[in-house]
């Protein structure tokens, strides 16, 4: 069963895909943040499968494009965390793709989370990505990328290289795999195109993984899939 909801926070429209299914009253909710210039829509493969496992799902759509990672943050994450909560979550777990994940970082590292499961973050920019440090400037990534965009670099005003070690259950899921040989060109060692595996990861994380996947369709993945759902039951990856 899906019910669709738009809610209006401080003047950002966020758009919760609410979604159970196996078990009728699920206590434990994930909640779905997409990347960068994406929707809800590239999360749904992913939703349907943490539905068949037994949890509910908040797949929040909202306008990545319109403002920074700490205002992105503040007016997604308690919106969807209250929709859980009254929908009777006693645990709230985070997946994540790419700069989804450095918005549960920014938020878990300023306000606590009673309820907090685990956070399994695909393809993040944990250290940010050299292919920004080119293009920030650029008057076409600008458009496309808005504000958050150029937060993602690796340089001094890099957002994610601020924000400092996890202090919760997180588990990475990085992919080498480019469909973006241009952007390839820019990122030392191996990459998924937007994001080296060695910037996936971060300090204080519990498990990380590194599977044949590419940045824009990790979520789709079906080893990504599954390794979520083992992450999320036992706190590591199957090896």
């Amino acid at each position: 069963m899906k019910a669709g909801l738009m809610i209006m926070v401080a003047g950002c429209l966020v758009c919760f895909t609410q979604t159970r299914g196996a078990v009728a009253d699920p206590t434990e909710y994930v909640i779905l943040l997409h990347g960068l210039a994406r929707t809800e829509r590239s999360m749904q493969d992913l939703a349907s499968r943490l539905v068949a496992e037994g949890y509910g799902v908040m797949n929040a759509g909202y306008p990545s494009r319109t403002a920074t990672v700490q205002e992105l943050a503040e007016k997604v994450i308690p919106a969807a965390v209250a929709e859980c909560r009254r929908n009777g979550a006693g645990k709230i777990h985070f997946v994540t793709h790419s700069m989804g994940g450095i918005l549960v970082r920014y938020y878990l590292s300023r306000y606590p989370l009673p309820d907090l499961g685990r956070v399994v973050m695909m393809a993040p920019p944990n250290s940010g990505s050299e292919a920004v440090d080119r293009l920030k400037d650029n008057f076409a990534f600008k458009w496309l990328n808005g504000p958050a965009g150029g937060q993602l670099g690796t340089g001094g005003d890099s957002l994610p290289r601020s924000l400092g070690p996890v202090n919760f259950e997180a588990g990475v899921i990085a992919g080498d795999r480019s469909v973006n040989l241009l952007l390839s060109r820019m990122i030392p060692g191996p990459d998924d195109g937007k994001v080296s595996v060695a910037a996936t990861r971060v300090d204080g994380m519990k498990d990380h993984i590194v599977i044949h996947a590419t940045h824009p369709f990790i979520m789709d993945n079906r080893q990504a899939i599954d390794q979520t759902i083992v992450f999320l039951k036992q706190g590591q990856f199957s090896q």
